[in-house]
């Protein structure tokens, strides 16, 4: 006799049983299993993994710092995983919106669409184009929409509606969470007792509904949140646990990847030009978690917000290649010595270096190759290394 679904019942009445494929010998075949359950599902919702993983990341957007790309997946370079929810989190001043900029333009690059929403109404137009977003429609790159944010339930439905539309490529942009209200608050009082964890309940529900729609639609979301200072009486608390981000504790179970940019000193670290004016922040970059083998990996970069904006890559390359052994000094001057190249420089001048010389860069990209994703890949060398904020 062939396999029946149950019985189901409306009203105390019995339903029609539904047929369904029978089975060869009392038993159904590994394609009947599969064909069964996506019908019983109305999509394709199960799978032979030995043909494909739907649950793999299959592109990765950069974030224009290859230091941190080199750390963000273990054994390989990566960046923003597409299909998966990241949190891009900082301290004021750390340079989050010039960092989502940036990789914004990095995916209209390869094709995805972004949907930027702004809460903040901090974002104009020649500041997207200086961080590389193309504003105008083109053939060449993906559209650049951009959406006010009104309210968190806002966000999330239009989300949900355009991944339902069967839009795919996808980069959506939420800056930022901690500055985005919702229904309830905008409709009551000033005061927070009144609507009490009503959007952390909004947020964790919305976005473990958008975590299948991201990933079947290979499309990504990037969630920029703030850093806070954990007020807490335990001393041992505030030591180990020194920053919360907002929107409550459950959010972080739909984030594969978090990333979290502090100061890289333990004072207000500043970037400045030749007269001494402030042009940028240093940033210490740290992956607060991530499901892709790295978890607590650090690095550092420099970002800029003057003249000139967005991440200054090549100059957190020394540090990124200091422990290697091809790297020697003595005194004011570094020499450079792998494979029969050779190249002595100094350090006010190797980010110049790597930027003009194509042979050098070439050299010093397949060190960080070597030192941040293989010796970590395969434990060499000591842990410390790659868990600290090398400052050379």
């Amino acid at each position: 006799m062939g396999l029946q679904m149950p019985y189901f019942t409306n009203n105390g009445e019995k339903m029609p049983r539904k047929k369904t494929i029978k089975p060869v010998s009392g038993k159904l075949s590994f394609k009947d299993k599969l064909k069964m359950i996506n019908k019983l599902a109305g999509g394709d919702v199960a799978h032979d993994l030995t043909e494909e993983n739907p649950t793999d990341v299959y592109d990765w957007i950069p974030t224009s710092s290859t230091w941190l790309d080199s750390i963000v997946c273990r054994g390989k370079k990566a960046g923003i995983p597409v299909g998966r929810i990241t949190e891009l989190a900082g301290l004021s001043g750390t340079g989050k919106s010039y960092m989502a900029a940036q990789i914004s333009g990095n995916a209209q690059k390869k094709g995805y669409n972004v949907y930027y929403f702004d809460s903040e109404s901090a974002i104009s137009s020649e500041f997207l184009e200086k961080c590389g977003c193309v504003l105008e429609e083109s053939e060449d790159y993906g559209d650049f929409v951009y959406i006010q944010a009104q309210n968190v339930e806002f966000v999330l439905e239009t989300i949900e509606t355009i991944l339902a539309s069967g839009e795919e490529n996808n980069l959506f942009v939420w800056d930022s969470l901690a500055l985005t209200p919702a229904i309830a608050d905008l409709e009551s009082d000033f005061n927070p007792q009144s609507t009490m964890a009503v959007k952390p309940r909004i947020l964790s529900k919305g976005l473990a509904k958008l975590l299948q729609p991201i990933s079947n639609s290979n499309s990504a979301l990037l969630v920029l949140n703030q850093l806070k200072d954990n007020i807490t009486r335990s001393p041992a608390e505030a030591m180990t646990t020194p920053y919360f981000t907002p929107g409550g504790k459950a959010l972080i179970y739909s984030y594969s990847l978090r990333i979290w940019l502090t100061g890289r000193k333990a004072k207000a670290s500043f970037v400045t030009d030749d007269k001494g004016y402030r042009i940028g922040s240093e940033v210490k970059c740290k992956l607060e978690k991530s499901r892709f083998g790295t978890h607590g990996r650090m690095c550092n970069f420099k970002i800029l917000w003057g003249d000139e904006v967005g991440i200054q890559d090549e100059e957190s390359w020394f540090d990124a290649i200091a422990p290697s052994e091809y790297i020697s000094n003595s005194g004011a001057w570094f020499n450079l010595k792998k494979d029969g190249y050779e190249k002595k420089f100094q350090k006010s001048k190797f980010a110049d270096m790597a930027r003009e010389d194509a042979e050098f860069r070439k050299v010093i990209l397949d060190i960080i190759d070597e030192e941040v994703i293989m010796k970590f890949d395969k434990r060499l060398g000591e842990a410390s290394q790659y868990y600290e904020d090398n400052e050379a």
